[in-house]
């Protein structure tokens, strides 16, 4: 090795693993392969396929997107459901309670 001489770091990658577990709480079926590539990051990094670790993180966001948006709207679909269906019983009950 030659005096001076600094080894490349390789770049930083952000693997999204943190996103993909938080979205395995609210759609786990589309958070799991954000998990599987989240989990390929580090080793294709450690290999010198920088290339490959990208694409594996993009896919990561990608996947773990969808089950953030899907369980967002799965959560925000049943909660006006219950709530309409509470104030639908509420409605009922005060124009059966009037005859």
């Amino acid at each position: 090795m030659q005096p001076g001489y600094q080894p490349q770091q390789p770049p930083q990658i952000n693997n999204n693993m943190a996103m993909s577990i938080v979205a395995i709480f609210l759609f786990w079926p589309l958070a799991i392969p954000a998990i599987i590539n989240a989990s390929k990051v580090n080793p294709l990094l450690q290999q010198g396929d920088y290339a490959g670790a990208q694409a594996a993180a993009a896919e990561s966001k990608k996947w773990s997107k969808w089950a953030l948006i899907v369980g967002i709207g799965w959560y925000v679909i049943v909660l006006v459901c219950c709530l309409l269906g509470g104030l639908a019983g509420l409605l009922s009950a005060d124009t059966s309670s009037t005859n």
